[in-house]
């Protein structure tokens, strides 16, 4: 095969990989019932003007499977803490004692364990449509390039191949996020 095509092909393998990435970040932040500091990865607090990810200004721990501590490094930053918290919209109801921001994870209702599901659905939807655009334009790239019509078809279909391969990598992570949800 010429290193074009070659190049091509990992390039393809490379997007893929990314949105297999994508979608493993994404799903962290899919609560599943139990307390993750990771719940809290999106939250952003107003640090001295500048908007801050939470993690760079508190420490933020899970005592059990149900509460989240979060113990600010400058007890002036609660009231910031707190607000950034409320801001996210996570469904959270942060108490602050003085010292460090508690927040207890409530039980998920079956209602809400389908609307998560639905969610980490659409969130495999986004990353399936990431490879099939990789696909796409790996197959452009090919098409374009000066490589003989053999080894263009022969780039096609190993292209087809690893699209395959991402997808039925994406389903396999779906059924074990849609379980994590599910499962009381």
């Amino acid at each position: 095969m010429n290193e074009d095509i070659i190049f091509i092909i990992d390039s393809a393998k490379e997007a893929m990989g990314s949105a297999i990435k994508h979608l493993e970040k994404q799903l962290t932040n899919i609560r599943a019932g139990k307390a993750s500091p990771s719940m809290l990865g999106s939250v952003m607090v107003d640090y001295y003007g500048a908007q801050t990810p939470l993690s760079q200004v508190a420490n933020v721990n899970t005592p059990d499977g149900r509460t989240i501590t979060v113990q600010p490094w400058e007890k002036s930053m609660l009231q910031e803490i707190e607000r950034g918290i409320m801001i996210a919209n996570l469904g959270f109801n942060p108490m602050n004692n003085g010292d460090t921001i508690i927040i207890n994870v409530p039980p998920l209702t079956e209602e809400r364990r389908k609307d998560l599901a639905k969610q980490a659905k659409a969130e495999a939807e986004d990353a399936k449509i990431g490879i099939r655009n990789a696909r796409k334009d790996a197959n452009q790239d090919v098409k374009a390039s000066d490589a003989s019509e053999d080894l263009q078809k022969n780039a096609e279909i190993d292209i087809q191949k690893l699209t395959d391969t991402y997808v039925k990598k994406i389903d396999s992570i779906l059924d074990v996020k849609e379980k994590e949800i599910m499962t009381i």
